[in-house]
């Protein structure tokens, strides 16, 4: 039996136009955003339920529906196990979660399972995501697939121990500590970005709101135009538009920009 773990709905357009065989499990969190816990126990659960319905205004009947019972799919004997995350920020963490989840829950020793995590395609010049790619382009991201060793488990379990404990610090000393990154090649840039946004600048704005303020006093004044820019210039952090709302928003209650949609 195989799983296929997706990064979300955009990929699963491509995917079922694929002739790849298996169940399919959406991830639809977005653990690069709100509160985060070391352990993924029944209060974590409680925590991001509360924070997302409250954030993107969703419904906790939502949340159940498109993120826990998906999730309860890896509670199944499968032998194979495709993960299919990018080379960004949003989709790194979320494979970090996906990775506890998956040493928490299952013998390893009896699963074999494999990162698809490309950065770029020959037939896609400004390459965002797998969104982008057609069932036949995911046919061949696929076949350049990495299988995950008990290595790179434990370097995804110090590198979620590092990451939750939202310590700027203890974060670049555990990258700097870490010489080999074994398949999670695309995990280094990614925390190295997620670092400068845990730094407030001399107005009191996070990394985020000072980069978003400067595209706005660049030019961008509408939402729209705003995501565009941001996304041109900082596709590391791998934010929709929703996630940089909410940043947005901030600057907004602050009076520092007054854009709409």
């Amino acid at each position: 039996m195989t799983l296929q773990i997706l990064n979300g709905d955009a990929t699963l357009n491509g995917f079922n136009k694929t002739g790849l065989d298996g169940d399919v499990l959406v991830w639809r969190e977005v653990f690069s955003e709100g509160p985060l816990m070391e352990t993924l126990d029944a209060d974590f659960w409680k925590t991001r339920e509360a924070w997302i319905t409250e954030t993107f205004n969703a419904t906790a009947e939502g949340y159940q529906q498109k993120v826990l019972l998906e999730l309860e799919k890896l509670n199944e004997p499968y032998s194979e196990i495709n993960l299919w995350f990018e080379f960004d920020l949003h989709c790194q963490v979320n494979l970090l979660g996906v990775m506890q989840l998956l040493q928490r829950q299952a013998d390893l020793t009896e699963r074999s399972i494999f990162l698809i995590c490309p950065d770029s395609h020959p037939d896609v010049l400004d390459f965002r995501g797998m969104g982008e790619l057609t069932g036949a382009q995911l046919e061949d991201v696929f076949d350049n697939r990495l299988q995950l060793s008990e290595y790179d488990f434990t370097i995804a379990a110090e590198a979620w121990q590092a990451y939750t404990s939202g310590n700027a610090t203890r974060l670049a000393e555990w990258i700097a500590g870490t010489p080999f990154w074994g398949s999670l090649h695309m995990l280094k840039p990614a925390l190295e970005a997620h670092i400068k946004r845990l730094h407030v600048n001399q107005q009191g704005l996070t990394y985020m709101e000072a980069t978003l303020l400067l595209l706005y006093q660049s030019g961008a004044t509408q939402r729209d135009a705003l995501y565009e820019a941001f996304w041109k210039q900082h596709k590391i952090y791998g934010m929709g538009d929703w996630e940089l709302d909410i940043y947005l928003n901030k600057l907004q209650s602050k009076g520092l920009i007054n854009s709409g949609k």
